[in-house]
């Protein structure tokens, strides 16, 4: 259970199962957004949004990493080949305010940080055409901030690429050679969001008729073998919820099926589990699976258990639940919220870990 933020002490939970309470790991403050495996038995994540830590199997924390005065992270990181982190961040330093739009790679055996790409700069034409707004969630007490884009997830792909979810314009954007020379790939969503925008001619173009995506969460990258080369899936929690403080005067009513509506408890509103196949080759998306879940504009996760079971975070309700690949509900959980939401779930195996 990773982020039922609160004013008093801050833990990720470990339940199994049964519901039983298996482990409670305390954090500086802020939340854990997920946890990465490397290769020599150290379990890593986030304990404030400073700090980086790794933990081995028997619940020791052999590294403490500190990110410095520059940089804070938020929301998402991933381990990159090397054994080192590449996450989602904040410049305290930019001149503009600017938040949310950052990638940086953290070395994990140095503690050394780099910028991989400020995002600020490779759209420039987007951001300058926002409203200069928004709030940085890494720190409430933040005024005058730029929330343009807001990245909430990255994956990173076999061929050295990157594929991140931008909340603010309901996008998904694949970037090639992210710790190299970062470079746009494509992007998939609803492409009249960025009308008139160098990036624009990038969108893959969706086979079939079924809605975007509305401010999504959570995506995942998922290979098969049965698949040709240039071909993958992407799963997520689409929360079907269209709206952009940057982006006022934008109609999202134009993308089908989206909610305007602010509160997890309107009656009218769904969420989604839904998974595309993308073919890089043919430049296409094709929904392949959607099904509705409880409403929650904000947050959330999804994860595939196995072949035929999902596990989906409605974080605003406090809800999880387990699913078929039909929505059909299996098994639901819910947690009393200590303010306004759980920001993910997760499943982990834990193998050779013997914290729990």
């Amino acid at each position: 259970m990773l982020g039922n933020d609160s004013n008093e002490q801050d833990f990720m939970y470990y339940y199994d199962a049964n519901g039983v309470i298996r482990g409670e790991i305390p954090v500086l403050y802020y939340r854990s957004h997920r946890l990465l495996f490397d290769n020599d038995g150290i379990m890593w994540f986030s304990a404030s949004t400073k700090h980086f830590v790794g933990m081995n199997r028997l619940g020791k924390l052999v590294k403490i990493i500190n990110l410095g005065d520059q940089y804070i992270l938020h929301h998402d990181y991933a381990l990159d080949s090397d054994g080192n982190i590449v996450s989602l961040a904040t410049d305290l330093k930019h001149s503009d305010h600017a938040v949310q739009d950052q990638v940086i790679k953290v070395d994990t055996d140095s503690g050394e940080v780099s910028l991989l790409v400020d995002f600020g700069d490779l759209f420039p034409d987007y951001k300058q055409s926002t409203d200069h707004s928004g709030i940085d969630e890494s720190d409430p007490t933040a005024t005058n901030r730029w929330d343009w884009i807001h990245f909430n997830t990255i994956q990173l792909m076999d061929d050295g690429s990157a594929l991140l979810s931008a909340r603010e314009t309901s996008t998904m954007i694949k970037i090639n050679d992210i710790e190299g020379t970062p470079s746009l790939d494509y992007m998939i969503g609803e492409p009249s969001v960025w009308n008139g925008m160098d990036a624009q001619p990038s969108f893959l173009t969706k086979v079939g008729d079924s809605g975007d995506t509305g401010g999504q969460h959570s995506i995942t990258v998922q290979y098969d073998s049965s698949l040709e080369d240039g071909q993958y899936y992407i799963y997520m929690f689409d929360n079907d919820f269209g709206y952009a403080m940057t982006r006022p005067d934008f109609d999202w009513t134009m993308i089908d099926g989206i909610s305007t509506a602010q509160s997890s408890k309107d009656e009218n509103s769904n969420s989604q589990f839904r998974k595309y196949l993308v073919d890089e080759n043919a430049g296409t998306y094709t929904e392949v699976q959607d099904f509705d879940v409880p409403y929650s504009p904000y947050v959330s996760s999804a994860q595939e258990l196995s072949d035929d079971l999902n596990l989906v975070d409605i974080g605003m309700q406090g809800l999880f639940g387990v699913y078929d690949d039909d929505g059909n509900l299996k098994a639901q959980y819910k947690m009393v919220l200590s303010s306004g939401y759980i920001y993910r779930v997760y499943q982990y195996g834990f193998r050779g870990f013997y914290f729990a």
